[in-house]
């Protein structure tokens, strides 16, 4: 007969993955915690927000703790916005339109992201697109001149500036 580990995970019950115990943050411990997440690594107000609430902390205890990071300079969302869009766009080549996107799935404000748009410069923005357009010609058969810029078009949409 075959193990528990043997059986594929949407057959095994959801208590086999309760062995994971939760843990719950006293107000000191979430504010040291919290802390060490957001110094690790930039962290945007959702995330926070999610990690807390993950570990027991909700209502006018949160709002404090989230307080105390942007006063204590841990949590700045407009400076979260610009390392996201530089990191995202210089690593894995995202477009702006990628970037808004993402940006707005993590209820970053607008004028954050109008921040971080400013951070992508216009000439390096272009050296990449015309890359990774070469790059898709190369692997790509075409008819005509005319199914080479729908192809083109597709793969990397030109985007306003």
């Amino acid at each position: 007969m075959a193990g528990l580990s043997d059986l594929p995970f949407f057959i095994m019950a959801s208590e086999d993955y309760t062995h994971k115990k939760k843990t719950f943050w006293s107000k000191d411990e979430a504010l040291l915690n919290i802390q060490k997440y957001c110094a690790f690594q930039e962290r945007c107000h959702r995330e926070v927000r999610f990690k807390l609430i993950e570990h027991g902390i909700y209502g006018d205890l949160l709002e404090e703790i989230i307080s105390n990071l942007i006063s204590n300079n841990f949590l700045d969302e407009e400076r979260f916005a610009c390392t996201f869009a530089r990191g995202k766009f210089r690593m894995k080549q995202w477009g702006r339109n990628k970037i808004k996107q993402e940006l707005k799935l993590r209820d970053v404000s607008a004028y954050s992201i109008k921040a971080a748009m400013k951070e992508i410069d216009d000439k390096e923005y272009f050296i990449t697109l015309e890359t990774l357009l070469r790059k898709k010609e190369k692997t790509t058969i075409f008819k005509n001149q005319y199914d080479r810029f729908k192809k083109a078009y597709r793969f990397c949409p030109w985007q306003r500036l």
